[in-house]
Parts: structure tokens; C-alpha cells; sequence
């Protein structure tokens, strides 16, 4: 009988380790879970960031693509109004050399075709920078061609002269305005 004790006593004692060992490992794949849960939560929060991310980059993609396709369209035709500008310039001397040595018919005629054609163009977004003598010299739509000492003090640093007419497309300057500025 001494020996059937000693069997149970040793079973016992295996089933005794086998529940420490049982209780040791579910103890630590308790701690295992939350850690794969952390790191679970941790990538879902990754995952949502770069999602906000991509979706916020994606929205100022659309809105700057949409941005130069309308630029795109309003500012289609400047080389055209460019090389319109020519022949309005042309105009403009065309009147002037007739208004001093022409025929009062014939002017009227030139200038009626010069304030159609000018019409046209203005529907277009075509606009005059407009500039007398006297007033700031402005680099943003002013191209100085020369300098010359001023006929006045009040005119030193100012506009004196207007050589060329500038031009704008919608509110981007296509031509500077040349003149003559005072010293």
C-alpha cells in the first residue's frame, strides 16, 4: 500500500506542477494579448492617420488641379491678345497721323473699326493699364525705359512720359506699360 501512495503522491504532485505551469502560461499569454492588442490599437490608430493623410492630400490635389484648369482656361488666349496688341498699337498711330494730316471721313472709319476691334478685346478681359505724366512709378505694371532728369521737382521719382500702352489679361499683366521716368 506503501507503494500505491507513493504513486498518488507523485501523480499528485504532477497534476500540481502541470496546473502551476497552466496557471504561469495563461498568465503570461494574458499579458501576450494585451500586448497584441496594444500594438493591435496602436496599428489601427497608423492606419487611420495615413488614411486622414492620403484623403486630406487627395482633397488639395483635386482643388489645385481645378485651380490650374481654370487658369488654364482663363489665360488660354494671352499669346493671342499678345500678338493682338501689335495691330491695336497700329491703330492708335494709324488715328493719331490721320487726325493731324487725313480726311475727317476716312478717320471716322479707321475709328470705328478701332473701337470695335478695342470692344472685342475688352469682352475678352482685355484691359488698359492706364498711366499719365505724374503719377508713381509702379514696377509692377511700369517697365522704366529711360531716365531723364526731371522737368520739376514734384516729378523726380515719377512717371514724366508714356512710350507704350500696357495691357491686362483678367488682373495679369501682359504688357508692361513703357515710360519715361524722372531723375
Amino acid at each position: 500500500m506503501s507503494e500505491n501512495k507513493e504513486i498518488f503522491d507523485e501523480e499528485k504532485l504532477q497534476n500540481e506542477n502541470v496546473e502551476e505551469n497552466a496557471t504561469e502560461n495563461t498568465s503570461e499569454n494574458k499579458t501576450e494579448e494585451v500586448a497584441e492588442e496594444k500594438s493591435t490599437d496602436d496599428l489601427l490608430a497608423e492606419e487611420k492617420d495615413r488614411y486622414i493623410r492620403l484623403y486630406a492630400e487627395f482633397e488639395n490635389y483635386k482643388k489645385r488641379t481645378l485651380r490650374e484648369k481654370n487658369d488654364f482656361f482663363k489665360y488660354a488666349n494671352q499669346d493671342l491678345m499678345v500678338s493682338l496688341l501689335a495691330v491695336l498699337d497700329d491703330f492708335e498711330r494709324a488715328i493719331k497721323e490721320m487726325s493731324k494730316h487725313g480726311n475727317e471721313d476716312d478717320l471716322k472709319g479707321v475709328e470705328l473699326i478701332y473701337q470695335k476691334f478695342k470692344s472685342k478685346l475688352s469682352e475678352k478681359h482685355l484691359s488698359v493699364i492706364e498711366v499719365k505724366a505724374g503719377d508713381d512709378f509702379n514696377v509692377d505694371y511700369h517697365e522704366a525705359i529711360t531716365q531723364i532728369p526731371a522737368p520739376s521737382e514734384e516729378l523726380k521719382g515719377k512717371i514724366v512720359d508714356v512710350i507704350e500702352t500696357g495691357y491686362l489679361l483678367h488682373d495679369k499683366v501682359i504688357r508692361f506699360a513703357k515710360v519715361v521716368t524722372g531723375a
